[in-house]
């Protein structure tokens, strides 16, 4: 996946200071990984209706519905979701605007902020703490803040507690 860096209009743009907590960047970038609920059966992006309603939310500016979903696919497959092949690469238009507060990544639209906000991640080193549950019928995407960045589930007491008893269950009918 790539990030094309341009010059673009930024009136309403999304901008983001690489100095501040990650909060508001793993917010987004879960919300956008999350537009696919597997365990409801929902997808934000299967239609343009519900993909504005997703966009307008978060005060962001739309962009093509398949655009975005070759990102969400590249970068689902990035962290950890083995259902999704890598899309062919994604270039979406991002600047680096430098300011008396510092510099900052300003995007256009929803899908460049998302991958602003994913680039500001792996800049400071929480990129890899974004993950995918890989409970089948789960694949929800959750930030592990645990210490040792070792989390798998989305919740230890649901998806996790769930296969650690479906795997007993499993042991013990085999001995």
């Amino acid at each position: 996946m790539a990030v094309i860096v341009g010059s673009h209009n930024p009136r309403d743009a999304y901008t983001g200071d690489v100095r501040t907590t990650p909060e508001a960047d793993v917010t987004l970038v879960l919300d956008f990984l999350n537009t696919l609920d597997v365990e409801e059966g929902t997808d934000a992006l299967d239609g343009a209706d519900s993909w504005r309603a997703w966009v307008s939310a978060r005060d962001l500016r739309p962009c093509p519905v398949p655009e975005a979903r070759a990102a969400r696919k590249s970068l689902r497959a990035l962290v950890g979701d083995t259902t999704a092949a890598p899309a062919e690469d994604v270039e979406i238009p991002v600047r680096i605007s430098v300011t008396a507060n510092g510099p900052s990544l300003v995007a256009d639209s929803a899908v460049g902020s998302v991958l602003a906000a994913a680039t500001r991640l792996s800049l400071l080193g929480e990129f890899s703490r974004v993950k995918i549950c890989p409970a089948d019928n789960c694949r929800w995407a959750f930030y592990d803040r645990s210490r040792n960045r070792s989390r798998s589930w989305c919740s230890m007491s649901a998806c996790g507690n769930r296969e650690k008893a479906r795997a007993w269950r499993q042991r013990s009918t085999q001995s």
